[in-house]
């Protein structure tokens, strides 16, 4: 293909990304949008293949919050249900009814006081069958409730990049040509020191009739600084040394490629060096754009302001 043809040959290989060169072998992209492999695990048992502690901790805060609650509801209607198959008559200070369902409900609501040892003492076990359901309920709530503790503790603790990256990558303008241009910012109230950017591009071409993986640094104008606090934008100038030399906006169309973002900075509220990453695909890289500036001073003068908002913003540009 002709576009195989403005690969810059004297374009630095990188040969340590551990995605390997057998094009063939691989479907989509190599990292998600959120910086997760795109990669499906299989050969496996299920069990022997999850990690539950990192799905606990890594999963959105909603379903974390759902496991927890559905695990409650279910563990209580479990062992309700054993005290009901039991006899009800079995625990003591249970009002006298002909009503299934309020019997149940007892046993329920005695059930939960059980596994979380609260105790009130208006019902308790009567006969050593009981008794000991509710022991053993008492100590898988104690051992329950120190696993989701940890888990709690965990998410809070974990060191998590809170960096946001643009929803695409540009062509823009950079001093006598064009540049590619991916802007980051962080969004919560950290203190980042010490930032440090790698670019790497990656497509598959066509060697001697066989598909292969090729893979390319990309030099930086700015490959650390001092602090990230404001956005910061990384370009990668588009010049003789450049892979993307002479690349059109055709052949961003028609070419499968996938450019790599690899991000690490020091926190210091975790006293911590935490890391994230991302990529864009050809097909989310805008050809003859230029980010709108996000921060501003304010009006009197006296801080600056980040527009978070702004993050996705900007202006066509024809070159």
């Amino acid at each position: 293909m002709a576009f195989l043809n403005k690969i810059n040959l004297r374009a630095v290989l990188d040969r340590n990304t551990g995605f390997g060169t057998n094009a063939n072998s691989y479907g989509g992209r190599f990292f998600n949008k959120d910086g997760t492999a795109n990669v499906e695990k299989r050969g496996m048992h299920f069990l022997h293949r999850i990690s539950w502690y990192h799905t606990m901790i890594d999963m959105p805060a909603w379903k974390f919050m759902m496991v927890i609650f559905s695990f409650y509801l279910l563990i209580n209607l479990f062992f309700a249900s054993i005290y009901f198959a039991i006899g009800i008559e079995h625990l003591d200070g249970i009002p006298v009814t002909d009503s299934y369902w309020v019997k149940f409900g007892q046993a329920y609501f005695f059930s939960a006081q059980t596994f979380t040892t609260v105790g009130y003492g208006h019902i308790s076990p009567v006969g050593f069958l009981t008794s000991l359901l509710a022991a053993t309920e008492a100590l898988i709530g104690l051992l329950s409730f120190a696993i989701a503790t940890g888990l709690f503790f965990g998410r809070f603790s974990k060191p998590t990049a809170f960096l946001k990256f643009s929803h695409y990558a540009l062509i823009a303008p950079y001093g006598d040509g064009r540049g590619l241009m991916i802007r980051m910012t962080p969004f919560k109230n950290t203190n980042f020191t010490d930032a440090e950017a790698k670019m790497t591009l990656g497509m598959s071409v066509e060697e001697n009739g066989v598909k292969v993986n090729k893979f390319y640094s990309l030099d930086l104008e700015l490959s650390k600084i001092n602090t990230l606090t404001l956005s910061w934008t990384l370009v990668h100038p588009i010049n003789e040394k450049s892979p993307l030399y002479q690349f059109s906006k055709e052949d961003f169309n028609n070419t499968v490629g996938e450019i790599l973002v690899f991000v690490k900075t020091f926190d210091d509220m975790f006293s911590n060096t935490v890391a994230t990453r991302t990529s864009y695909t050809f097909n989310e890289v805008i050809y003859g754009a230029k980010f709108v500036p996000m921060y501003k001073r304010s009006s009197d003068n006296s801080k600056t302001i980040l527009d978070l908002d702004k993050l996705n913003h900007f202006d066509d540009y024809i070159f």
